[in-house]
Order: C-alpha cells, then structure tokens, then sequence
C-alpha cells in the first residue's frame, strides 16, 4: 500500500512521520535543524531523513511539508520562512523531487496544523472550521467544504495579524493592535513578565490576578474571533499552540465575548475546541496534504 511522508520544519528541529491513507503513522523521526538553517543545509538533512523513512523500495508515493512562513499558491516555492537563513522564494518542492523522484507539496504550518485536526484531531467530525495556533505568535488555518483555503496567492488564513485595536502595539506585519499582539506568547511576556505556563500554575492555585488576567486573555481572543465568526460563519473553533494548556481559565470569557458581539444566527451550533494532536499536527497535516499528490 502506498504511504506519504508528512514534514513538519521548524526552527530548531525536523519533524516527519510516514502516514497511510487511514491515518496510521507507521515510522517518525525527529532531526535537529541545521545551524545556520539555510536551504542548502535544510535540504540536505531533509532529503536525509526521507531515506531513513523511505527503505522500502516504492513504499511511500509523496512528501508534504510544512514551512514556518507563506508558501505559493501551488505548494512549490517557500516564500519567506522564519527563523531560517536566507529564504526567499525557495523552490523547495522542486529540489526535493529532484533529490527523492518523488512529488512534493509545501504549505504554511499553521495550514498544515489545520489539516491535521481536520483529518484526525479535534476537527474530524467538521467540514467548515477555522484553528488558531496561540504560541510564539499566532498562526491561523481556515477549512471550508473539508479543504484547505490558502486564497490566490497562498497567503490566506493570517488570522492573527487582524487588527482589534487601531491604536495598539506595533506588529512585526506592519498593523497596530493586532490579535497577535494581545493574545501570543511574547504579549503575554510583556504584560506579565510571566510564561503561560507560570501564568497557568497561578490560575490553578487560585492566584486572583492570574485569573483575572486569562479573564481579559480570553476576551481579546473572543473579540478576534467575532470578526472571524461573521466572516466565515465556521461550525468549530479550535485552539491549539502552547497557551491552549491554560484553555480552561480562558475560554469561558471567549464564549460570553462572542455570545455578546456575535448575532445567534451566524454563531449557532458553533463549538469551541481544544486542538488534540499538539506537536504531531504539522505532520499528520503535512501528511494529509501529500495524498493530493500521491502517486
């Protein structure tokens, strides 16, 4: 039986994982991203790891890959990816069929994260669904009809540089008072010189300020997700990234901020979820995307 391989590249380290059509990942493997983390040197330990996973003669038909930034419409070209050296308009697809014969697709990760609680995470059981990935920033991904929406140029699904205040802190975008800038991880740095996952211990242990602070957490998140709601009238909501650890001292302000900005009949049988897949999201999704190219 034909088997993809789902890449999720970061920062700091190569995450893949061979995937058949139900889902199942039979082998992963994790590599440390080369540093400096050009797209020479991420090439090499990509193509690397793809021969570990890919013994088998003729076991796997496609490769999907995740980037930490836009791809192109067509899942080619790696059109900037942060926190890696120099990339810009990287024809990644094109160097790895060259190097493994194999198709290839790329997609943004928050994309990628998206297809993968789509697939066989929180999302499963919906065609229409937005994820929003809460972390160092915040990344979005936007499921209509069961398929990924990217828009024409590929760079649909931002959700997080939307602006919820003209007059807010400046964003690396180029916006002011963008969700991003009230609901990530650096925000909640600046605010309380805290990490989420101090902030949540406090909130556990009943801190008064901890809990008031998730409070107006989840209101800047549920005042983002109004515009969104009315825009794409989606069936789930699903919250992943790191500070979705602390969604229990959050989302109920979320809830009572989108019942009270959002007309009932453009919110009905919404459900807001917490993502299941945590760090294999990129993979599975990644994975997910490969089969539109399998062989």
């Amino acid at each position: 039986m034909t088997q993809v391989i789902g890449i999720d590249l970061g920062g700091t380290a190569i995450k893949l994982g061979r995937f058949s059509a139900d889902g199942v990942c039979h082998q992963s493997l994790t590599v440390p991203t080369p540093q400096p983390a050009t797209p020479e040197a991420v090439l090499a330990a990509i193509t690397d790891a793809i021969l570990q996973l890919n013994s088998q003669e003729n076991a796997v038909g496609a490769i999907g890959i995740g980037t930490p930034g836009p791809a192109d419409a067509a899942g080619r070209i790696a059109r900037v990816a942060i926190n890696l050296k120099n990339w810009h308009n990287v024809p990644l697809a094109d160097w790895l069929e060259a190097k493994t014969g194999l198709p290839t697709i790329l997609a943004n990760d928050a994309n990628c994260a998206g297809l993968g609680e789509a697939w066989l995470g929180a999302g499963k059981n919906f065609k229409n669904l937005i994820l929003l990935t809460l972390g160092t920033g915040v990344g979005g991904a936007i499921i209509l009809d069961g398929k990924l929406f990217s828009g024409h140029q590929g760079a649909a699904g931002e959700l997080g540089l939307i602006a919820i205040n003209p007059d807010g802190p400046e964003c690396n975008s180029g916006n002011r008072g963008s969700l991003e800038q009230y609901v990530s991880v650096q925000a909640i740095r600046r605010e309380t010189g805290l990490e989420p996952l101090e902030l949540a211990d406090l909130a556990k242990s009943g801190d008064a300020k901890a809990l008031e602070y998730w409070h107006n957490y989840g209101r800047y998140l549920g005042i983002g997700l109004a515009s969104l709601i009315y825009i794409l009238t989606p069936e789930a909501i699903i919250i992943g990234g790191g500070i979705s650890a602390g969604a229990e001292f959050f989302l109920p302000a979320v809830r009572s901020e989108i019942e009270r900005r959002v007309l009932p009949s453009s919110r009905e049988y919404l459900q807001l979820l917490v993502a299941k897949l945590g760090n294999q999201a990129g993979i599975v999704g990644a994975a997910k995307l490969a089969w539109q190219v399998a062989q």
